[in-house]
């Protein structure tokens, strides 16, 4: 997965450029799409800057294994990003776990 590629999923299925954050949180990692999105004024970021943090969040999910599980939550969830309410989209990271719980992201 791309940042162009998870930039177009969320596109597809929510039809805004959301802001999507890594969180991790009791030996978890959860990909969020917070509620924030690019078309809005007060966006914290331009087109630029938003593409490469798509991409560097997308270096990890590729690192991970995971594309293809953002893919399916994302298409399948019903819920959608509000205020104050982001998707929390757990990450399967298997028998590596350990090799990402030591990395600060």
């Amino acid at each position: 997965m791309t940042g162009s590629e998870l930039h177009q999923l969320l596109l597809e299925k929510w039809g805004r450029s959301y802001d999507v954050q890594l969180r991790r949180t009791q030996g978890k990692v959860f990909v969020q799409v917070m509620w924030r999105y690019l078309e809005q004024a007060s966006f914290p970021m331009t087109e630029l800057e938003y593409q490469e943090h798509l991409d560097a969040i997308a270096t990890y999910i590729k690192g991970w294994g995971a594309g293809q599980q953002i893919t399916d939550y994302v298409q399948n969830t019903k819920e959608r990003p509000r205020l104050g309410k982001a998707v929390s989209i757990p990450v399967e990271l298997g028998g590596r776990a350990s090799e990402w719980m030591v990395e600060n992201f």
